[in-house]
C-alpha cells in the first residue's frame, strides 16, 4: 500500500474522533493591539480599554474574530515539533487548503482563556495526496458558548 493509501486508511478510522485537545492561551491586550497593527483593524471595542468599560457592552475590549482564527496553528500545536511526523506519517508536505463555515459565537474578553478542540471530519484521496478535514472548536474557559468553530482542511503530499 502507497504512503497515501496507508494515511486515508489511518485517518478513515479517526473520523468523528477528537484528536487534539489543547493548553488554555490567554488573550492579553497586548496580542490584541498588535493584531490591530497588522490588520489595521484598530476599531476602540478592540484596542481601547478605557471606552470599552465606558461604552461596550462587555465591559472590556475583545478580540478580533479574526485574531482568533489566526490563533489556529498556535492554539491546535500543528507546528509544535514532531507533530507533523508524528500525525502524518509518510507526507513531507502539509499545506492549508482552507477553511469552510467559519462562525464566531461568543466575544473573546480581554483577558479571557482559550483552547482548541480537533475532530476529523472526513479524509479523501486527492490528485497526488490526501485532504484531512478538522471541526475545530476554540472554547472559552468558563463560558458555554465558543469562540469559534471552523471548518480546516490540509492536503499532505508524499
Amino acid at each position: 500500500m502507497t504512503a497515501v493509501g496507508r494515511l486515508v486508511a489511518l485517518y478513515r478510522e479517526k473520523i468523528g474522533v477528537e484528536v487534539h485537545v489543547g493548553e488554555w492561551l490567554r488573550v492579553e491586550q497586548d496580542r490584541i493591539d498588535a493584531f490591530a497593527e497588522a490588520s489595521g483593524d484598530r476599531q476602540w471595542i478592540h484596542t481601547d480599554p478605557a471606552r470599552a468599560a465606558a461604552e461596550s457592552p462587555y465591559g472590556t475590549t475583545v478580540a478580533h474574530g479574526f485574531l482568533t482564527l489566526s490563533l489556529l496553528p498556535l492554539l491546535t500545536e500543528s507546528n509544535a515539533p514532531g507533530t507533523f511526523e508524528r500525525n502524518y506519517p509518510g507526507m513531507k508536505l502539509r499545506v492549508n487548503y482552507g477553511l469552510d463555515k467559519v462562525r464566531f459565537p461568543a466575544p473573546v474578553l480581554c483577558g479571557a482563556r482559550l483552547r482548541a478542540r480537533s475532530v476529523v471530519t472526513g479524509v479523501e484521496e486527492v490528485a497526488g495526496g490526501v485532504q484531512v478535514a478538522y471541526r475545530i472548536t476554540v472554547e472559552i474557559e468558563g463560558q458555554e458558548r465558543p469562540a469559534c468553530v471552523a471548518e480546516q482542511l490540509f492536503r499532505l503530499y508524499p
